[in-house]
């Protein structure tokens, strides 16, 4: 069987919608029990009793602080942004009608990166800069760049040019990526050592080694804003889906609803890639199989993606932490070594069912 009925796909829909949550809920106990030293899930439950309602079970300090401080919320970030990524994959190759587009085409991750690496390494605001806030700065200089690249070559206009539209904002995306990753390159080769060579690097790939509670709290109203403005324009990336000039005749202000969209998909982006570094194949593989699963209508799709990106990435975060023994892989690592067959098998199937 090529592929599930319309039926099983309206049946599934209404399952995940009730499972969704245990769904996640499973996904971040996994997260902080499963590492390197495994923490019974009793012990995280006690933990967590005695952080948010006051209990006072006795737990030794060094596991409530391996649960609290490291792994539960490492496991939040994590699913946030891995919802996060998901939806920005979900939008681009609706509006972009590109089943290639993923967060990063428009030079996001190069741009934080750069960001970054002048903060960490070329002294870029003279300590008064964080390496997040660095990133997050050079992500929005390049979306802001590809913008108006972008705009330059006529993607500002709807209607009859949309194609050319779609078309202009994938090319400033490469062109961006190429010019920001090339100044990341130009900054290490002349200001690093050697050891701040191999941070950055390892920072870059993603890593979540470093992420607290004052992560979570910028990662998880920015999962949150993206989902509810992709629930909210659902209906129009339905319509986007036909082309922006079908989406146009159907009463859609394209130019208006596609910026706002990309540029609410690119700050999502922008936020996550400041705080754990570039992440890849979470927006490219996840839409795809979701599509797959649940339909193409985005009533279905969005919050499917954003549960299985959320699940996906903490499973790969898992993976990271005892795939080598005493040793924690960039996550980045692991989720290109599956999304990377996970993707040819998606593009192999697609394909033989046209």
């Amino acid at each position: 069987m090529s592929s599930i009925s319309l039926a099983d796909r309206a049946r599934l829909g209404w399952r995940w919608a009730w499972l969704a949550p245990s769904l996640l809920l499973a996904a971040i106990l996994a997260g902080t029990a499963i590492g390197e030293t495994a923490i019974p899930l009793e012990t995280i439950l006690k933990v967590l009793a005695n952080r948010l309602w006051g209990a006072e079970h006795a737990v030794d300090r060094i596991d409530a602080g391996i649960v609290w401080d490291y792994r539960l919320s490492r496991s939040v970030l994590a699913a946030c942004c891995g919802a996060g990524l998901a939806l920005a994959g979900v939008v681009l190759q609706a509006l972009l009608r590109n089943p290639l587009a993923d967060p990063f085409l428009m030079g996001i991750s190069a741009g934080a990166s750069t960001g970054a690496v002048a903060v960490t390494i070329a002294g870029l605001g003279a300590g008064a800069m964080t390496l997040s806030l660095g990133a997050f700065a050079g992500a929005g200089l390049a979306f802001g760049l590809v913008v108006l690249l972008a705009h330059a070559a006529g993607s500002g206009t709807g209607g009859g040019r949309a194609t050319q539209a779609a078309g202009a904002i994938i090319l400033a995306g490469i062109a961006g990526s190429q010019l920001f990753n090339a100044l990341t390159a130009l900054i290490i080769a002349k200001s690093a050592s050697a050891e701040q060579a191999r941070g950055i690097l390892f920072w870059l790939m993603g890593n979540l080694s470093g992420v607290r509670w004052k992560d979570v709290a910028l990662g998880l109203p920015a999962a949150l804003g993206g989902l509810l403005v992709c629930l909210w324009y659902r209906r129009a990336l339905d319509a986007f889906t036909f082309g922006a000039d079908g989406a146009a005749s159907l009463g859609i202000a394209v130019r208006r609803v596609r910026g706002l969209l990309i540029g609410a998909m690119a700050l999502v982006t922008a936020v996550m890639v400041s705080m754990v570094g570039a992440i890849g194949f979470v927006g490219l593989v996840i839409p795809h199989a979701m599509r797959f699963l649940v339909g193409s209508r985005h009533t279905r799709l969005v919050p499917a993606s954003a549960l299985a990106g959320a699940v996906f990435l903490i499973g790969a975060d898992i993976l990271s932490r005892i795939l080598v023994p005493g040793q924690v892989l960039p996550i980045g690592v692991v989720t290109a070594l599956i999304g990377a067959p996970a993707f040819a098998i998606i593009l192999i199937r697609g394909t033989r069912t046209r």
